[in-house]
């Protein structure tokens, strides 16, 4: 975390924001991701342009920053590719029965003022801390 200042978070914050308000008000949905990526393969045809849309600019606005700004954010590397994978569908099987990931329930549902978002929030939270720890302290996998 050398990068971060509060003015780089408050950004972050402020584009999230502003991109979730953006999709609700002009098509009337909410910015839960994993939602988004399950409708493209389960959603009717007619529903899906927008979700492929809005995955297409998550990855884009990841590759143009980085692009703009290569040393801004290093991710880690040398990670064992099986613990990538079962971190992926832990993920996946996670916001599935969960109803939802953090970004439908942390930003979407917590502004909505929903006690199960709520919930959900602080167990992805928890969760994540709990990770943190078993794979740098007990696992020694990663400095």
């Amino acid at each position: 975390m050398e990068n971060f200042t509060p003015l780089s978070a408050l950004a972050g914050g402020a584009l999230i924001g502003i991109s979730v308000t953006m999709l609700l008000l002009f098509n009337g949905r909410v910015a839960g991701v994993s939602g988004i990526l399950n409708g493209v393969f389960f959603a009717p045809k007619n529903d899906r342009l927008w979700r492929w849309l809005f995955l297409l600019g998550l990855v884009l606005g990841a590759l143009l920053f980085h692009t703009g700004l290569p040393e801004f954010n290093m991710p880690r590397q040398h990670y064992p590719l099986p613990l990538l994978v079962i971190g992926g569908f832990l993920v996946g099987f996670g916001a599935r029965l969960a109803n939802g990931c953090i970004s439908g329930h942390g930003v979407c549902g917590l502004a909505n003022l929903s006690l199960r978002s709520l919930v959900a929030t602080c167990a992805f939270m928890l969760s994540g801390m709990l990770t943190v720890y078993v794979i740098r302290h007990v696992l020694e996998i990663a400095a």
